[in-house]
């Protein structure tokens, strides 16, 4: 798929990088690293990474971004970390900061909450069971974005009681308008594929294993403006991110507890289920150049929220939750 490095390609590229770790059970809040605060980090006030680096105990996790597009603002900024080892690491106490493409102007730290992946057991497909890279978890960070398109994050990771220091993860920094829709903007009408367009046979529609049936019944063109949606584009069996059985996972257990007037759908990103094959064209209509990508959209057919890459449950069921309602 010819887009941004997804986070396993950054994995093996800044193994070369070296820089101068609710009550409501029904819909769980955000969980922070445990006692994580922001003034257990080093506090940037303009400093450089230079600076950084020297009040932190070292180098140390690599830093991989689940997003490949941010905006000027503050931004849901998702992220892993591994080990040398290429070993996620989970559970850690972490904060990010930005910095300028020349060094200079760190801000932060914006202190990450861990969010895990994990579903229910009826929810867990064949393909997420099987696959031991897999994510468990995305750490999560809202981090603003200032003027200037190159801009990198750094993160620094309490492990083992050392404050140790990522790589930096470049960032190019746009306006709203561009890439794929964003909050606020009109949603893209197109014809997603269902079960009735391949005579029943979700296997040509759908590379998980079982499939999702019940994601595959409704025609985003059908309801789009008339009742609110989950879009998913995902690929589980060929996702390079290694996220997008997870990510569907969850779509699917989201959907057993949402209210009925939400339609789920997933949409698949290659034709014919080859990656040879090139994109679906509803991919190439949305923009997309990375995979997964989920969209809630409201009954007015615009934009309510949107993930790039990995998300849990709880952050799906708020997206869900702030939809408007349709019309009775």
């Amino acid at each position: 798929m010819p887009r941004p490095a997804t986070a396993a390609l950054v994995l093996a590229l800044a193994a070369t990088v070296t820089a101068c770790a609710s009550s409501n059970p029904a819909m769980p809040p955000p969980q922070p690293a445990p006692s994580a605060r922001q003034s257990d980090f080093p506090q940037a006030d303009g400093k450089s990474v230079n600076d950084l680096l020297q009040m932190a105990d070292g180098q140390g996790p690599v830093l991989a971004p689940s997003v490949t597009a941010v905006k000027r603002g503050t931004n849901r900024f998702g992220f892993a970390l591994f080990d040398t080892a290429r070993k996620q690491i989970t559970g850690a106490q972490v904060a990010v900061y930005t910095v300028h493409a020349d060094g200079t102007g760190l801000r932060g730290p914006y202190v990450a909450r861990s969010e895990s992946l994990k579903v229910r057991p009826q929810f867990e497909s064949r393909t997420t069971a099987s696959d031991p890279d897999a994510s468990k978890a995305v750490y999560v960070a809202d981090v603003p974005f200032g003027r200037g398109r190159k801009q990198s994050v750094i993160g620094i990771v309490r492990l083992d009681g050392r404050l140790l220091m990522t790589n930096p993860a470049p960032m190019k920094v746009g306006r709203a308008a561009a890439g794929p829709p964003w909050p606020g903007q009109p949603a893209i009408r197109v014809h997603t594929e269902t079960m009735a367009d391949v005579g029943g046979d979700a296997r040509a529609i759908d590379t998980r294993q079982p499939p999702a049936k019940d994601l595959l019944r409704t025609d985003l063109a059908d309801v789009l403006g008339k009742r609110p949606v989950v879009l998913t584009f995902a690929t589980p069996q060929l996702c390079r991110s290694r996220v997008c059985g997870p990510v569907v996972d969850i779509v699917e257990q989201v959907r057993a507890t949402a209210p009925k007037a939400v339609a789920f759908i997933h949409q698949e990103i290659y034709n014919d289920n080859e990656i040879r094959m090139g994109l679906r064209p509803q991919v190439v209509a949305w923009g997309l150049r990375s995979e997964p990508w989920t969209f809630v959209i409201d009954r007015h057919g615009r934009i309510a929220d949107r993930f790039e890459g990995a998300f849990s449950a709880g952050e799906l069921q708020r997206a869900v939750a702030g939809v408007d309602r349709p019309r009775t």
